[in-house]
């Protein structure tokens, strides 16, 4: 079978294709079908009816998203997670209510129990949302960062995990690496920082690594963990600068320290971040929980799959299983769908998931 499909937008049609249509290899590779471009046009050429027309309805989808969605372009991991979208509603043949969605707002300052219904609404389940509804979901700009980059959750689930720590004063994130728990949870909290939502922000972590005992590294518990937070002091950097995230941290205004320093205190007007926290027991977490104070939030981020403790010792799945339930804080899973890195990640951890599923 053969098509053709129309491009109106000729800086859309030049990105796909790429500098001497360099991506095409790729596009065809991913649709199964072969690409010829012609002007602002490709002609789509297929063994099957069925896939020429898969094609043609993701060239589709793309062209209406682009108008509401100005990126740098459009990525292999759009076209993938488009793609995997409309092949999802072709296998299950059922539509959903678009009244049963909601959204996030680029400027939601929601709190109490409207918003903890909304964020806990919102469909998670790779299976339950159609592709104009997931689209649709990461077309709202949540940050621009220092050096003028608008941030944009790429899939629904990551737009769900924004609502919900937008909304909810407790989220608990998990997921396999490369998902964004981290990153867009630090995106949240400068997010409200700067426009005064909170006073400040407090990151911390476990004092617990893979493989290495803390008691045998030099200088204080500080300089210990230091070295580990690094992802966190990544992100900061990322979202509002170096120079900007120092005199912040000097002022106060962001803290970060192992969860050590957590106990006893009360957090009061805070955005407060735990990563790695199935690095933590389950007695951590609950000291952690129940340090949150007026009108702060809580986010705590894991990937079940890489716990350093000793078998059983780790708290956040039981965690999970105890408060997924309560009203006012929201559970997200990710799956390796949603993982933004290098392509090869979501394959490696598909064939740990093979190899851990066989024994």
């Amino acid at each position: 079978m053969e098509t053709r499909f129309q491009f109106q937008n000729p800086d859309l049609f030049r990105s796909l294709c790429g500098i001497a249509d360099a991506n095409i290899p790729a596009l065809e590779s991913i649709l199964s079908v072969r690409l010829i471009p012609r002007g602002n046009s490709f002609v789509i050429q297929g063994r099957e009816d069925a896939t020429v027309d898969l094609a043609t309805r993701l060239f589709d989808r793309i062209a209406r998203d682009y108008e509401h969605r100005p990126r740098h372009g459009i990525e292999e991991f759009d076209i993938k997670y488009i793609y995997s979208m409309l092949q999802k509603k072709e296998q299950n043949g059922a539509v959903q209510n678009d009244d049963s969605v909601t959204y996030l707002e680029d400027d939601s300052t929601s709190s109490g129990d409207d918003a903890t219904d909304r964020a806990t609404r919102y469909p998670t389940d790779h299976d339950d949302v159609e592709p104009a509804e997931a689209l649709e979901s990461t077309r709202q700009k949540v940050f621009v960062t220092a050096r003028g980059k608008p941030i944009y959750p790429r899939t629904h689930r990551q737009a769900a995990y924004l609502e919900s720590i937008q909304s909810n004063p407790v989220t608990i994130c998990l997921g396999p690496a490369g998902t964004g728990k981290t990153f867009l949870a630090i995106v949240t909290a400068c997010r409200k920082l700067l426009n005064g939502e909170v006073d400040r922000i407090i990151l911390t972590r476990p004092a617990v690594e893979a493989g290495e005992s803390l008691g045998f590294l030099p200088g204080d518990l500080n300089q210990k963990v230091d070295p580990y937070l690094r992802p966190v002091y990544d992100a900061l950097y990322e979202c509002m600068g170096m120079e900007k995230v120092h005199s912040m941290i000097a002022a106060r205004k962001i803290e970060i320290a192992p969860l050590a320093y957590m106990r006893g205190r009360t957090l009061n007007q805070a955005m407060v971040v735990l990563d790695e926290a199935q690095n933590c027991t389950l007695a951590q977490l609950k000291m952690f929980l129940t340090r949150l104070g007026r009108n702060s939030f809580m986010c705590l981020g894991g990937d079940e799959t890489q716990v350093d403790l000793n078998p059983g010792k780790s708290g956040l799945l039981k965690a999970v299983k105890i408060l997924e339930n309560v009203s006012g804080v929201s559970v997200i899973r990710f799956g390796k769908e949603d993982i933004v890195r290098n392509p090869i990640v979501e394959k490696i951890v598909a064939a740990f998931e093979q190899e851990e599923a066989r024994q």
